[in-house]
């Protein structure tokens, strides 16, 4: 039901260029995901999965349609109330970590909170039970270049979970790690996402990865061209 969803887009257009140039990114999307839902979105280069990720976290505004989170149609939203909604209900996860190198893993997780408002104390209490949760809270004090791909990833989510968001979009989130590290960050936002009911979104390429998720939503030419469980989830059933 419609008060239960907590992504809605209906009929999603992001065109750019106009005329021969025209280039339609999405094309009348339909998305629905309810609250504590991991979600994988695939699709082959210029499907549009990427796009799609950028609307659903206010990173991007679509040409036309309607995209309403928690109930509120975010078009109507000034930019303003867009970055609101960016800092105060959704954490993000890239591929690349975007760690700074000189800054230790505690003052990477706890740089977004400054732009909160939260006092120092609440800051670096608030990373280091982000850290924690994600299993290095013994690596606090340690920067970038002391920690491995995994490990890195690892504070990226750290940092993604400080803010204490209803929702976690993430990019490719193993992209740059080998398998075993890949399937240790899957399981840990399982473990996560079991623990504290988040949503998470995720945009893969892989196969194997979009398996730790409920439901796969692939794309091709900008348009859901299917939308159901993974193949897990059809295993766990039967």
């Amino acid at each position: 039901m419609a008060e239960d969803l907590l992504i809605s887009l209906r009929q999603i257009k992001r065109i750019y260029g106009s005329g021969a140039a025209e280039v339609r990114a999405l094309d009348g999307v339909d998305i629905d995901i309810t609250p504590g839902e991991f979600v994988a979105i695939m699709g082959p280069s210029g499907s549009g999965k990427s796009t799609a990720m950028n609307v659903i976290g206010c990173l991007d505004r679509p040409t036309s349609g309607q995209y309403r989170f928690n109930g509120v149609e975010v078009g109507g939203l000034s930019n303003d109330q867009r970055a609101l909604l960016r800092r105060h209900y959704l954490g993000f996860i890239f591929q690349g970590y975007n760690l700074l190198p000189r800054m230790s893993a505690r003052d990477n997780v706890e740089l977004p909170l400054i732009y909160k408002g939260l006092p120092k104390q609440e800051r670096i209490a608030r990373a280091e039970r982000a850290l924690d949760l994600v299993g290095l809270g013994g690596r606090a004090g340690h920067d970038p270049s002391q920690l491995s791909g995994g490990q890195q990833q690892r504070v990226a989510i750290a940092r993604a979970l400080a803010g204490e968001p209803q929702v976690v979009l993430a990019d490719e989130p193993t992209g740059n790690l080998d398998t075993k590290r890949s399937a240790e960050i899957m399981e840990l936002l399982v473990d996560l996402r079991r623990e504290r009911n988040l949503t998470i979104v995720m945009v893969t390429h892989e196969d194997d990865m979009a398996a730790y998720a409920d439901r796969l939503i692939w794309m091709v030419d900008g348009k859901v061209q299917r939308d159901g469980p993974t193949r897990r989830e059809v295993q766990d059933a039967v």
